[in-house]
């Protein structure tokens, strides 16, 4: 039987629906889907709801994460033994969220257990890139060898530079 997800209205249910054929043993079910009443729940009662509804739903992903910082939706999560799932740091960036929510999904769904409460956040970083040049000289020191080396066998000659491998 696959998770059974409810899932924030903040996720791009077209984004969601391209992706569903890929998932393994997991669907998600948006709130207003389940019952529109749901979205003018508290937390907490979204929760509560989810853990008496015929369906026998696993648990409930979002991207508020405000709800880490509230007791008693914790502690619901804790009494139903609920799984939640949180998707920190996104900003209101809903891609960015899903995204994050994708990668991690089939992890989580592997780790969901209704014997025992979960709360998963999975957050976003933006990291600067990276020069080129530091990651060729970590490959110089992982093969114990010295940088301009590693550069004079992957440097490419000026003919070759010139000719583009698309020119016939």
């Amino acid at each position: 039987m696959p998770a059974l997800f409810a899932l924030d209205q903040n996720f791009p249910q077209p984004l969601i629906d391209a992706a569903t054929p890929y998932f393994n043993n997991v669907e998600l079910e948006p709130i207003w889907r389940i019952d529109r009443r749901l979205a003018d729940l508290d937390d907490w009662e979204v929760l509560l709801a989810l853990h008496h509804h015929e369906r026998s739903f696993d648990g409930l992903i979002t991207t508020d994460d405000s709800i880490l910082n509230q007791g008693r939706e914790l502690e619901v999560v804790r009494q139903t033994n609920l799984t939640l799932v949180v998707t920190r740091a996104a900003g209101h960036d809903p891609i960015k969220a899903t995204g994050l929510l994708l990668a991690h999904l089939d992890y989580v769904t592997a780790q969901t257990t209704p014997e025992r409460p979960q709360v998963w956040s999975f957050a976003a970083q933006n990291k600067p890139a990276t020069d080129p040049w530091e990651l060729l000289k970590r490959i110089a020191d992982h093969q114990s060898r010295d940088v301009q080396e590693v550069l004079r066998e992957a440097r490419l000659t000026r003919t070759e530079l010139r000719r583009d491998p698309l020119a016939v």
